[in-house]
């Protein structure tokens, strides 16, 4: 049971955190902390808090857990911010999309009380933002990463775990760095493109035509591009150096594939287009299956 859970940021992911651990039972008091005076009132009025604190100083008082549901940009000064009213007994972790720079970060301002920082991310979203995109059920099933420090004791880890679990996520563990890899293929890059694809169509002079005709096959490939754009630019930034690898590597493909185009070689676009086929049904399969999917590439 977490006596008191001080949530900093009431949107979807700090929001959906508290109603889910209140629908478990797991916690008996949430204190809110944000800067948004109008959000942090509609999340007293949903019931996502139960009090909202103007200051760290009363926002910390007997806390046990402090989760950091913010843009990535922001964790240096809110930790500054929480330090010097920071007990022996409360855990602070995170919901931030990268992790090495919240880990630099981190170390930066808690020096030797880094133990007490648990970084974290929960695999779970929407494109809709605020207080009232927030929902108990937003984690059930989904995994949470937790990218422990050498300071952390374990005992305190798993208390962070706990917490998840009793959202219904799935834990899984890896390193900050390895974190930041998989994440900038598999999350940063699909949001970059989503973005600079709707913004290229909107920047055309008959942009009011194509979104005219504009399907649910668009809408499905565009739907992060509705994500914070405050948060994307944060993350974007944080995790640049393996963005930037992984745009590469995109940016290749797309070469490669307008060749083949231009070629007018149905056999090579029909190649790439199976293959991309087989893996996301092998992909989805090994999700349903509970499983990790195949690791392997054809070639042909």
């Amino acid at each position: 049971m977490i006596e008191r859970l001080v949530v900093i940021g009431v949107g979807l992911i700090g929001g959906s955190f508290a109603l889910a651990l209140k629908a478990a039972g797991a916690v008996r008091h949430v204190a809110g902390l944000g800067r948004d005076p109008q959000a942090m009132a509609r999340a007293l009025e949903l019931g996502i808090v139960d009090e909202v604190c103007d200051m760290p100083e009363q926002a910390m008082r007997g806390a046990d857990l402090v989760l950091l549901a913010a843009p990535v940009g922001q964790t240096g000064p809110i930790l500054a911010s929480l330090l010097p009213f920071l007990e022996p007994q409360t855990i602070i972790t995170d919901a931030g999309s990268t992790k090495c720079d919240v880990v630099l970060a981190a170390r930066g301002v808690l020096g030797e009380r880094i133990g007490q920082f648990v970084p974290g991310h929960p695999i779970a979203g929407s494109e809709s933002n605020g207080p009232d995109a927030a929902r108990a059920e937003l984690y059930r099933g989904k995994k949470t990463v937790l990218t422990p420090l050498p300071e952390n004791d374990p005992a305190l880890v798993e208390r962070v775990a706990s917490a998840w679990r009793a959202c219904g996520s799935l834990i899984h563990t890896l390193s900050p760095q390895d974190h930041d890899r998989v994440f900038a293929a598999v999350s940063h890059l699909p949001h970059l493109l989503a973005y600079a694809l709707v913004d290229d169509i909107a920047a055309k002079p008959h942009a009011d035509m194509l979104f005219q005709y504009a399907a649910s096959g668009f809408r499905d490939f565009t739907r992060i591009a509705g994500s914070s754009p405050e948060m994307w630019r944060d993350i974007s930034l944080a995790n640049r150096d393996a963005l930037l690898t992984e745009l590469d590597a995109y940016l290749a493909q797309l070469t490669t594939l307008r060749a083949t185009l231009a070629a007018a070689d149905g056999r090579g676009l029909e190649s790439v287009f199976a293959n991309a086929q087989r893996a996301r049904r092998e992909w989805i399969e090994a999700i349903e299956a509970g499983s990790p999917p195949p690791q392997h590439r054809d070639t042909e």
